[in-house]
């Protein structure tokens, strides 16, 4: 039986998979015209998968030899170019023997003697002349090669596509996590410079590989029910695309977790209950994708970017930002669209809690006190017991926080979480310019008849500042938009203080009711 598969390549025979050569459209055409390109998209998205599949589906059709294969072991050479060149030969001819190649379309016995710097190209153009069908390859993770190693071999390429294009490869694609615009930085340039090219401007086109549709997402789980009967509901699927915006490495670990995991029986159909745990699992596991992901965090130009999305502010803006910004995106961390956000649910969820892990650890209470008996969260309680704890701790933990734009309301979160502590769900919402997070708690309970019900509770921060002025009427406008939006009558404003002169936090922090401009009376927190 096939499964959902969350490592490695996709392979027909074992795993539910789409057809991988519709996701890239484009190749066809830049291909039979002798173009060389780039594709470009985040980890774990089917690059790999979508390449091998277009080079056997050429290979089959006889008109090209086509050789898929990788540049990961040419991580090791650094600046030695000869080293990288070696490598680079060496994965061809490995990648030839993945492919039922034809005699005469192998590559020479032995490549040309010659000096390191040039191997690669007369290596190529030795075995195109002796092809007699035109060679199409797939570097893939170019990403491997860096420094001197990096240019050279794009040089090369560079160097037999110009000067001698009848005897070289007919069509090349470099493929990896970063555009070829970044091919400078790699291989020891400055981004940032305008002047001086890139080693690889012989490019046609850059394509990337898109995240799944919702279409795509409800063909790929219908392929499970077509083969168990086990079908996935409507609401399921939905919140699968929710919670995943598509990204297709989570829209397989979500899937994973309901029918390997959570084993849900097969006379069960799947709904969106479990894909609310399934989501709940991914994020407390925090596997290898997604760990990859975070550790990035620490990094000057992801931070950069992610932390004026979490505290809803603008960033500063400078020559470098954008090309932070460049980067951020093709690692699949933030969204493409505008405003600039995080790429899904799931990565905001996984970032908030690892920036809040520790603080989370140092927070003694315990979720039980603040639930009322018929299982829904006592939110006066909630946020009395959190005023307290930000009268003895909070002047502390906003200064040590590394991401200190994001400080207060990351304490806040960390306690809320602490509190929620897996009985319930919490939803935030914050982009660049939002001027403020929004945050929604989800707690399941029983009502009156005993029937399942879902507490909603909604809270907004912001933050006061010198320069911003007192945010509490605009503020309460917002707060009215948020409970439209959700359905509500009545929710939580909290705003930090964190001017210079503010007052201490012993004296300032305090809980207040408030009017918003529809009407409603809300609860405000000062802090």
């Amino acid at each position: 039986m096939r499964f959902f598969n969350v490592a490695g390549p996709c392979r027909p025979d074992r795993h539910y998979m789409l057809p991988p050569e519709p996701r890239l459209p484009a190749a066809r055409e830049l291909i039979d015209d002798g173009l060389y390109f780039v594709l470009h998209a985040p980890r774990q998205t089917g690059k790999t998968t979508t390449l091998a599949a277009l080079a056997h589906t050429l290979n089959s059709e006889g008109r090209y030899l086509a050789i898929h294969f990788s540049c990961e072991d040419a991580k090791v050479t650094g600046d030695d170019y000869g080293a990288a060149e070696d490598a680079v030969l060496t994965a061809i001819r490995e990648g030839c023997a993945a492919f039922d190649i034809p005699p005469d379309c192998l590559p020479p016995p032995t490549w040309p003697e010659s000096s390191p710097g040039s191997r690669l190209r007369l290596a190529l153009s030795a075995w195109s002349r002796r092809s007699p069908r035109p060679l199409v390859l797939f570097f893939d993770e170019i990403d491997g090669l860096s420094g001197a190693g990096m240019v050279s071999v794009l040089s090369q390429l560079r160097n037999g596509y110009t000067t001698n294009p009848e005897y070289f490869p007919h069509s090349v694609a470099l493929c990896g996590l970063r555009d070829v615009r970044d091919y400078k930085t790699a291989s020891g340039g400055d981004p940032g410079k305008r002047s001086g090219s890139s080693p690889f401007n012989i490019k046609a086109e850059s394509l990337r590989l898109e995240d799944f549709t919702f279409a795509e997402i409800s063909e790929l789980y219908g392929q499970h029910t077509e083969e168990t009967g086990q079908e996935f509901t409507p609401h399921a699927i939905q919140r699968a695309f929710e919670a995943s915006q598509g990204q297709p490495w989570l829209v397989n670990a979500l899937a994973r977790h309901v029918t390997r995991k959570m084993r849900v029986p097969l006379s069960e159909p799947i709904s969106d209950a479990h894909m609310d745990e399934a989501v709940e699992r991914l994020i407390l596991e925090r596997a290898t994708h997604l760990d990859s992901l975070v550790d990035r965090l620490s990094e000057p130009r992801v931070h950069r970017v992610v932390e004026p999305i979490l505290a809803g502010t603008f960033p500063q803006w400078d020559e470098s930002y954008n090309d932070d910004l460049s980067f951020v995106r093709d690692l699949g961390l933030v969204s493409r669209g505008r405003p600039v956000q995080i790429a899904n649910p799931i990565y905001q969820e996984v970032i908030v809690r690892v920036l809040s892990q520790g603080l989370e650890a140092s927070i003694d209470a315990d979720p039980r006190a603040f639930l009322l008996p018929d299982g829904r969260l006592d939110i006066p309680r909630l946020l009395s017991e959190f005023v307290a704890f930000w009268r003895a701790n909070g002047e502390i933990l906003d200064k040590r926080e590394t991401y200190h734009e994001f400080a207060c309301q990351l304490v806040f979160m960390a306690y809320l979480q602490r509190v929620v502590n897996g009985g319930g769900f919490i939803d935030r919402e914050y982009a660049v310019g939002r001027d403020r997070v929004d945050i929604a708690v989800r707690k399941p309970h029983l009502d009156e008849r005993g029937c399942r019900a879902v507490q909603l509770s909604a809270f907004e921060l912001k933050v006061r500042t010198d320069r911003s002025g007192d945010p509490l009427e605009k503020g309460l406008g917002q707060l009215d938009g948020y409970l439209d939006d959700l359905g509500l009558d009545t929710g939580t404003l909290i705003v930090f203080d964190r001017r210079k002169n503010a007052p201490p936090i012993a004296v300032r922090s305090e809980i207040d009711a408030a009017t918003t401009p529809s009407g409603r009376t809300v609860t405000l927190v000062r802090a």
